[in-house]
């Protein structure tokens, strides 16, 4: 499992950008030694599980230039480093309260020659610039991220969508989401593998929260 997973869905990829996909499983394996960040089995199918999962949220999105993203709780960097590489021109805020994480997310982005990424040691909640879009991978259940979302977003806009959140969850999110006014996109329409079948990207936009 290697790029070929990345290309099957991302035809149009530079040479750039499948040079920096492709570095990608060396770059984590060296840094997981050091700092566990991605489970060992998880390890051995990064491209399926973390990879093309975070690259999920393109599906659903395609971020113009200039676009201001915030990951948060981006662990070793999902979804952020892989949006990151897609989408060169927009810039991405990766935040975890865990310095470790952050320490493999500057050293992931610095080896593959990554120019718009900023990876932040702290919470979300505490930090004071505003973004376009919000992305996260199943840190906490929606309504406790909303809470940490009030007031974190722009007022321009000036993509295909409202700004708000793209949120990756799995599972039934009927409870959780209960009154929210959301779309859910189903990633096995997009993506043929198992590991698909339950996944998800949850759309929220920015009058959910507010602010």
């Amino acid at each position: 499992m290697s790029t070929a997973l990345i290309l099957k869905y991302f035809p149009e990829l530079s040479d750039l950008q499948k040079e920096q996909f492709a570095r990608l499983e060396n770059v984590y394996r060296e840094w997981n030694e050091k700092i566990n960040v991605i489970s060992r089995k998880d390890m051995d199918s990064l491209y399926e599980k973390h990879i093309l999962h975070s690259l999920g949220i393109a599906k659903v999105m395609a971020f113009e230039p200039g676009t201001k993203v915030l990951d948060v709780g981006t662990g070793g960097g999902f979804p952020g480093i892989p949006l990151a590489i897609l989408f060169p021109e927009a810039h991405f805020t990766l935040i975890d309260s865990i310095g470790k994480k952050i320490t493999v997310v500057k050293a992931v982005s610095e080896e593959i020659g990554l120019q718009n990424i900023e990876a932040v040691h702290g919470r979300a909640e505490q930090l004071k610039q505003k973004f376009h879009f919000v992305v996260s991978r199943a840190v906490t259940q929606m309504p406790e991220f909303l809470r940490w979302m009030k007031g974190k977003f722009e007022k321009e806009q000036f993509n295909s969508r409202h700004n708000g959140v793209l949120y990756l969850k799995g599972g039934d999110l009927a409870a959780e989401l209960a009154g929210l006014r959301c779309e859910i996109f189903q990633l096995k329409h997009f993506f043929e593998e198992e590991f698909f079948e339950t996944k998800k990207v949850v759309y929220l936009s920015k009058g959910n929260f507010h602010s």
